[in-house]
Protein backbone atom coordinates (compact mmCIF):
# COMPACT_ATOMS: atom_id res chain seq x y z
CA UNK A 1 0.00 0.00 0.00
CA UNK A 2 1.07 3.33 -0.55
CA UNK A 3 2.76 5.07 2.30
CA UNK A 4 0.41 8.34 2.65
CA UNK A 5 2.20 11.42 4.63
CA UNK A 6 0.94 14.52 5.74
CA UNK A 7 2.47 17.57 4.68
CA UNK A 8 4.24 20.89 6.48
CA UNK A 9 1.99 23.73 6.08
CA UNK A 10 2.84 26.62 7.90
CA UNK A 11 0.06 28.76 8.98
CA UNK A 12 -2.29 25.83 8.60
CA UNK A 13 -1.29 22.22 9.91
CA UNK A 14 -0.03 23.68 13.32
CA UNK A 15 0.58 20.89 16.29
CA UNK A 16 -3.96 21.56 17.30
CA UNK A 17 -4.40 20.40 13.77
CA UNK A 18 -1.79 17.74 13.39
CA UNK A 19 -3.36 16.26 16.45
CA UNK A 20 -6.67 16.14 15.04
CA UNK A 21 -5.51 14.86 11.27
CA UNK A 22 -3.62 12.17 12.95
CA UNK A 23 -6.48 11.37 15.29
CA UNK A 24 -8.87 10.92 12.02
CA UNK A 25 -6.00 8.62 10.89
CA UNK A 26 -4.69 7.43 7.73
CA UNK A 27 -0.85 8.26 7.65
CA UNK A 28 2.37 6.93 8.18
CA UNK A 29 4.43 9.87 9.10
CA UNK A 30 3.89 13.55 8.69
CA UNK A 31 6.52 17.24 8.49
CA UNK A 32 5.60 19.94 11.40
CA UNK A 33 5.89 23.16 10.57
CA UNK A 34 9.41 24.39 9.56
CA UNK A 35 11.91 25.60 12.16
CA UNK A 36 13.43 29.28 10.54
CA UNK A 37 17.20 29.24 10.68
CA UNK A 38 19.54 31.55 10.67
CA UNK A 39 22.92 32.99 12.16
CA UNK A 40 22.65 31.45 15.53
CA UNK A 41 22.03 28.04 17.45
CA UNK A 42 18.04 27.79 18.85
CA UNK A 43 17.31 27.38 22.09
CA UNK A 44 15.45 24.22 23.11
CA UNK A 45 12.16 25.46 23.50
CA UNK A 46 11.72 26.47 19.68
CA UNK A 47 12.22 23.03 18.63
CA UNK A 48 9.83 22.05 21.69
CA UNK A 49 7.31 24.85 20.64
CA UNK A 50 7.52 24.21 16.92
CA UNK A 51 7.11 20.50 17.56
CA UNK A 52 5.34 19.88 20.70
CA UNK A 53 5.12 16.24 19.80
CA UNK A 54 8.90 15.78 20.65
CA UNK A 55 8.12 14.97 24.18
CA UNK A 56 5.75 12.28 23.50
CA UNK A 57 8.44 10.48 21.78
CA UNK A 58 8.20 12.48 18.34
CA UNK A 59 4.41 11.15 17.98
CA UNK A 60 0.98 12.60 18.20
CA UNK A 61 -1.17 11.88 20.63
CA UNK A 62 -2.86 9.01 18.19
CA UNK A 63 0.77 7.55 17.66
CA UNK A 64 1.88 9.57 14.42
CA UNK A 65 5.47 10.20 13.69
CA UNK A 66 6.15 13.71 13.42
CA UNK A 67 9.54 14.56 11.50
CA UNK A 68 11.10 18.36 12.20
CA UNK A 69 11.57 20.18 9.37
CA UNK A 70 15.00 23.04 8.62
CA UNK A 71 14.76 25.84 6.37
CA UNK A 72 18.10 27.69 6.10
CA UNK A 73 20.61 28.53 3.63
CA UNK A 74 23.75 28.47 6.03
CA UNK A 75 24.91 24.59 6.62
CA UNK A 76 27.04 25.61 9.22
CA UNK A 77 24.00 27.26 11.11
CA UNK A 78 21.78 24.12 9.91
CA UNK A 79 24.13 21.85 11.04
CA UNK A 80 24.33 23.36 14.29
CA UNK A 81 20.64 23.08 15.09
CA UNK A 82 20.38 19.66 13.44
CA UNK A 83 22.78 18.77 16.11
CA UNK A 84 20.35 20.48 18.81
CA UNK A 85 17.76 18.79 17.76
CA UNK A 86 18.75 14.95 16.80
CA UNK A 87 18.99 15.52 21.08
CA UNK A 88 15.29 15.44 21.22
CA UNK A 89 15.22 12.16 19.33
CA UNK A 90 13.14 13.33 16.22
CA UNK A 91 11.40 10.42 14.39
CA UNK A 92 13.11 12.34 11.17
CA UNK A 93 14.35 15.57 10.04
CA UNK A 94 13.36 17.25 6.81
CA UNK A 95 14.40 19.92 4.92
CA UNK A 96 12.53 22.74 3.75
CA UNK A 97 14.09 23.68 0.08
CA UNK A 98 10.30 24.30 -1.21
CA UNK A 99 8.51 27.13 0.55
CA UNK A 100 7.65 29.60 -1.94
CA UNK A 101 6.37 32.26 0.97
CA UNK A 102 7.41 36.11 -0.61
CA UNK A 103 9.18 36.64 3.12
CA UNK A 104 11.10 33.50 3.36
CA UNK A 105 11.72 34.22 -0.46
CA UNK A 106 13.42 37.37 0.25
CA UNK A 107 15.31 36.21 3.20
CA UNK A 108 16.99 33.83 1.31
CA UNK A 109 15.07 30.40 2.17
CA UNK A 110 13.03 27.31 1.24
CA UNK A 111 12.63 27.81 -2.56
CA UNK A 112 15.03 30.45 -3.09
CA UNK A 113 17.91 27.91 -3.00
CA UNK A 114 16.56 26.19 -6.08
CA UNK A 115 18.52 28.12 -8.47
CA UNK A 116 21.86 26.48 -6.12
CA UNK A 117 22.08 22.93 -6.59
CA UNK A 118 25.79 23.27 -4.91
CA UNK A 119 24.40 24.78 -1.88
CA UNK A 120 21.71 22.42 -1.52
CA UNK A 121 24.10 19.80 -1.42
CA UNK A 122 26.33 21.33 1.03
CA UNK A 123 22.82 21.99 3.86
CA UNK A 124 22.16 18.38 3.15
CA UNK A 125 26.10 16.68 3.73
CA UNK A 126 26.14 19.05 7.32
CA UNK A 127 22.81 17.85 8.71
CA UNK A 128 23.58 14.43 7.01
CA UNK A 129 26.45 14.28 9.55
CA UNK A 130 25.11 15.12 12.68
CA UNK A 131 22.59 12.49 12.65
CA UNK A 132 23.10 9.88 14.02
CA UNK A 133 21.98 6.53 12.35
CA UNK A 134 18.56 5.38 12.87
CA UNK A 135 17.03 9.44 12.73
CA UNK A 136 15.78 9.46 8.51
CA UNK A 137 16.73 12.15 6.44
CA UNK A 138 14.20 13.35 3.98
CA UNK A 139 14.39 17.13 1.83
CA UNK A 140 11.23 18.64 0.23
CA UNK A 141 11.38 20.79 -2.97
CA UNK A 142 9.66 22.20 -5.52
CA UNK A 143 10.86 22.00 -9.20
CA UNK A 144 12.57 25.03 -9.37
CA UNK A 145 12.36 28.72 -8.83
CA UNK A 146 10.69 30.13 -12.24
CA UNK A 147 11.11 27.12 -14.37
CA UNK A 148 11.99 23.48 -13.89
CA UNK A 149 15.43 23.52 -16.01
CA UNK A 150 17.60 23.10 -12.57
CA UNK A 151 14.67 20.48 -11.12
CA UNK A 152 17.30 17.23 -11.50
CA UNK A 153 20.51 18.68 -11.11
CA UNK A 154 18.57 20.18 -7.64
CA UNK A 155 17.83 16.61 -7.04
CA UNK A 156 20.74 14.91 -7.49
CA UNK A 157 22.62 17.39 -5.27
CA UNK A 158 20.34 16.58 -2.92
CA UNK A 159 20.31 13.04 -3.12
CA UNK A 160 24.43 13.07 -3.39
CA UNK A 161 24.25 15.50 0.58
CA UNK A 162 23.49 12.11 1.91
CA UNK A 163 19.07 12.73 1.89
CA UNK A 164 17.14 9.42 1.91
CA UNK A 165 13.72 10.32 0.58
CA UNK A 166 13.15 13.29 -1.76
CA UNK A 167 9.76 14.87 -1.52
CA UNK A 168 8.79 16.45 -4.64
CA UNK A 169 5.72 19.61 -4.89
CA UNK A 170 4.87 19.52 -8.48
CA UNK A 171 5.46 23.10 -8.75
CA UNK A 172 8.09 25.92 -9.32
CA UNK A 173 7.63 29.15 -6.61
CA UNK A 174 6.26 31.30 -9.34
CA UNK A 175 3.91 28.69 -9.83
CA UNK A 176 2.46 29.19 -6.24
CA UNK A 177 -0.07 27.08 -5.46
CA UNK A 178 -2.73 27.67 -8.71
CA UNK A 179 -3.59 24.25 -10.31
CA UNK A 180 -2.47 22.11 -12.27
CA UNK A 181 0.33 20.65 -10.85
CA UNK A 182 3.24 19.26 -12.73
CA UNK A 183 3.00 15.95 -11.69
CA UNK A 184 4.76 14.22 -14.89
CA UNK A 185 7.63 16.49 -14.16
CA UNK A 186 7.93 14.66 -10.91
CA UNK A 187 8.47 11.54 -12.50
CA UNK A 188 11.36 13.30 -14.83
CA UNK A 189 12.75 14.07 -11.43
CA UNK A 190 12.54 10.20 -9.69
CA UNK A 191 14.01 8.89 -12.82
CA UNK A 192 17.02 10.72 -12.36
CA UNK A 193 18.14 9.63 -8.63
CA UNK A 194 18.17 6.21 -6.66
CA UNK A 195 16.51 7.33 -3.87
CA UNK A 196 12.77 7.12 -3.09
CA UNK A 197 10.86 9.96 -4.24
CA UNK A 198 7.64 11.13 -2.53
CA UNK A 199 5.01 13.09 -4.73
CA UNK A 200 3.43 16.16 -3.59
CA UNK A 201 1.10 18.88 -4.75
CA UNK A 202 -2.94 19.19 -5.75
CA UNK A 203 -4.59 15.73 -4.05
CA UNK A 204 -7.79 16.91 -2.85
CA UNK A 205 -9.86 13.44 -3.99
CA UNK A 206 -9.10 9.85 -4.18
CA UNK A 207 -8.85 9.91 -7.93
CA UNK A 208 -6.16 12.79 -7.64
CA UNK A 209 -4.33 10.20 -5.70
CA UNK A 210 -4.37 7.82 -8.45
CA UNK A 211 -3.44 9.66 -10.97
CA UNK A 212 -0.61 11.71 -9.18
CA UNK A 213 0.87 8.07 -8.87
CA UNK A 214 0.41 7.07 -12.22
CA UNK A 215 1.92 10.32 -13.78
CA UNK A 216 4.91 10.91 -11.29
CA UNK A 217 5.54 6.90 -11.28
CA UNK A 218 6.38 7.62 -7.23
CA UNK A 219 3.95 4.92 -5.37
CA UNK A 220 3.83 7.14 -1.87
CA UNK A 221 2.22 10.45 -1.72
CA UNK A 222 2.06 13.57 0.78
CA UNK A 223 -1.12 15.41 0.87
CA UNK A 224 -1.26 18.67 1.77
CA UNK A 225 -4.33 21.45 1.64
CA UNK A 226 -6.70 18.28 0.56
CA UNK A 227 -6.16 16.95 3.89
CA UNK A 228 -7.92 19.68 5.49
CA UNK A 229 -10.12 19.90 3.00
CA UNK A 230 -11.05 16.57 3.78
CA UNK A 231 -10.13 15.36 6.81
CA UNK A 232 -11.13 11.94 5.84
CA UNK A 233 -8.91 11.52 2.61
CA UNK A 234 -6.11 9.67 4.04
CA UNK A 235 -8.53 6.56 5.15
CA UNK A 236 -10.96 7.45 1.87
CA UNK A 237 -7.76 6.54 0.03
CA UNK A 238 -7.14 3.30 2.18
CA UNK A 239 -10.50 2.09 0.96
CA UNK A 240 -11.84 2.76 4.38
CA UNK A 241 -15.91 3.51 4.16
CA UNK A 242 -15.96 6.63 6.91
CA UNK A 243 -18.99 9.27 7.01
CA UNK A 244 -19.59 13.08 5.89
CA UNK A 245 -20.14 16.01 7.68
CA UNK A 246 -21.81 13.90 11.34
CA UNK A 247 -18.82 12.10 11.48
CA UNK A 248 -16.42 15.23 11.34
CA UNK A 249 -18.63 17.51 13.62
CA UNK A 250 -16.91 15.76 16.77
CA UNK A 251 -13.89 16.40 15.54
CA UNK A 252 -14.74 20.31 14.77
CA UNK A 253 -15.63 20.47 18.29
CA UNK A 254 -12.59 18.93 19.23
CA UNK A 255 -10.32 21.50 17.74
CA UNK A 256 -12.62 24.29 18.58
CA UNK A 257 -12.31 23.62 22.40
CA UNK A 258 -8.32 23.58 21.16
CA UNK A 259 -8.10 26.61 19.82
CA UNK A 260 -10.37 28.16 22.81
CA UNK A 261 -7.45 27.11 25.26
CA UNK A 262 -4.66 27.90 23.26
CA UNK A 263 -5.72 31.01 21.24
CA UNK A 264 -7.28 34.58 22.45
CA UNK A 265 -10.69 35.32 22.26
CA UNK A 266 -10.56 37.84 19.75
CA UNK A 267 -8.05 35.56 17.35
CA UNK A 268 -9.92 32.28 17.98
CA UNK A 269 -13.13 32.60 15.07
CA UNK A 270 -10.14 33.24 12.56
CA UNK A 271 -8.51 30.06 13.28
CA UNK A 272 -12.03 27.63 12.98
CA UNK A 273 -13.40 30.28 9.87
CA UNK A 274 -9.37 29.15 8.22
CA UNK A 275 -10.21 25.78 8.16
CA UNK A 276 -14.40 25.77 7.12
CA UNK A 277 -13.05 27.89 4.11
CA UNK A 278 -11.09 24.50 3.41
CA UNK A 279 -14.18 22.73 4.30
CA UNK A 280 -16.47 24.29 2.49
CA UNK A 281 -14.79 22.60 -1.35
CA UNK A 282 -16.65 19.14 -0.30
CA UNK A 283 -19.36 19.84 2.41
CA UNK A 284 -22.11 22.03 1.93
CA UNK A 285 -23.07 22.11 5.68
CA UNK A 286 -19.47 23.44 6.35
CA UNK A 287 -20.19 26.56 3.49
CA UNK A 288 -23.16 27.23 5.57
CA UNK A 289 -21.65 27.56 8.69
CA UNK A 290 -19.19 29.49 7.38
CA UNK A 291 -21.66 31.87 5.86
CA UNK A 292 -23.08 31.76 9.17
CA UNK A 293 -19.67 32.41 11.48
CA UNK A 294 -18.15 35.04 9.04
CA UNK A 295 -19.68 38.21 10.39
CA UNK A 296 -19.11 37.31 13.82
CA UNK A 297 -16.10 38.51 15.85
CA UNK A 298 -16.45 37.13 19.86
CA UNK A 299 -15.34 33.42 20.88
CA UNK A 300 -18.32 33.43 22.91
CA UNK A 301 -21.05 34.43 20.15
CA UNK A 302 -19.28 31.42 18.14
CA UNK A 303 -19.72 28.81 21.13
CA UNK A 304 -23.14 29.36 21.06
CA UNK A 305 -23.42 28.95 17.45
CA UNK A 306 -21.61 25.82 17.27
CA UNK A 307 -23.81 25.13 20.21
CA UNK A 308 -27.10 25.32 17.86
CA UNK A 309 -25.04 23.47 14.74
CA UNK A 310 -24.76 20.52 16.77
CA UNK A 311 -21.23 20.97 17.47
CA UNK A 312 -20.52 21.45 21.54
CA UNK A 313 -17.88 22.66 23.49
CA UNK A 314 -17.03 19.14 23.97
CA UNK A 315 -17.44 15.64 22.51
CA UNK A 316 -15.76 12.06 22.76
CA UNK A 317 -12.99 11.15 20.23
CA UNK A 318 -14.85 9.60 17.11
CA UNK A 319 -13.55 6.61 15.72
Amino acid sequence: MSRLILAPMEGLADPLMREVLTGIGGYDWGICEFVRVTESVLPNRTFLRTCPELKNGSRTPAGTPMRVQLLGSDPHFMAGNARRLVKHRPAGVDINFGCPAPTVFRHRGGSALLGEPQLLHDIVAAVRAEIPAGIPLTAKMRLGIDDVCLAVDCAQAIEAGGAEELIVHGRTKADGYRPPARWAQIDRVRAAIDIPVIANGEVWTVDDWHRIRAESGCADVMLGRGALADPFLARRIRGEAVGGWDALRPWLAIFWCGVRERVLPVHAGGRLKQWLMLLRRHEPQAEALYQQLRPVKAAEDIDRLLLAAGIPGELPLAA
